[in-house]
């Protein structure tokens, strides 16, 4: 696997070195926006993390992919939106191969096992999180940081997933220390109440577009 830095190649793992905090933040981007940047601003700060990387999947394999733009384009949207120096933004999964979350973490564990990652995700995702493949082993291969979204902390909070791993929650005030835990291990962020979502964007323009 070559190691780069951001920009170039979108197949291309980022930079990497011994000791590094990174957060994995992954989805299709379809589209990159506002609350992405916001949610990785807070993760980077919150959780003092050394880099934010956004994984732009070739497709979720839960959603309906047929009208989807090309992982290139999605890929370079969402990097005039990160627009930040500790946001990289990469296809890798494409070029790893994998289709699930789980087999990608895994896959970049063992290509960078001096990285100590950390996945993100927002409340809504935290709410059907048991419908992920494998997800209780993805929870025990990583640290996981749940980003409060309007209107989904007490279904996220209250889900199977969250009830399921309540032993392996974090104080919200031992964020910092999330990066360095060995997992199962997650915490809530509050902090964050952006009502932009990718799904509302297609809709607005979808309307626009038929007006």
């Amino acid at each position: 696997m070559i190691i780069r830095r951001e920009g170039g190649d979108p197949l291309r793992l980022p930079l990497v070195a011994p000791g590094l905090k990174v957060g994995l933040f992954g989805g299709s981007f379809n589209p990159a926006h506002a609350a992405h940047r916001e949610v990785s601003l807070l993760a980077l700060k919150r959780l003092r993390l050394d880099r934010v990387w956004w994984l732009v999947s070739p497709g979720n394999p839960l959603k309906d992919n047929s009208h989807l733009p090309t992982l290139e384009e999605r890929v370079v949207f969402a990097r005039t939106v990160a627009a930040h120096p500790r946001i990289d933004v990469t296809g890798i999964e494409a070029a790893l191969g994998t289709r699930y979350t789980f087999e990608t973490v895994a896959a970049l564990r063992a290509r960078a096992p001096q990285v100590r990652f950390v996945w993100i995700m927002g409340a809504d995702n935290l709410t059907g999180f048991h419908r992920w493949q494998n997800w209780r082993d993805l929870a025990g291969l990583l640290p996981i940081a749940v980003v409060d979204r309007m209107g989904d902390s007490l279904s996220a909070t209250a889900s199977r997933a969250a009830r399921a791993l309540a032993r392996d929650r974090v104080e919200e005030s031992d964020a910092a220390l999330l990066p360095t835990l060995p997992p199962p291990a997650w915490i809530f962020l509050h902090g964050m109440k952006s009502p932009v979502s990718s799904t509302g964007i297609r809709a607005a323009q979808s309307a626009g577009a038929a007006d």
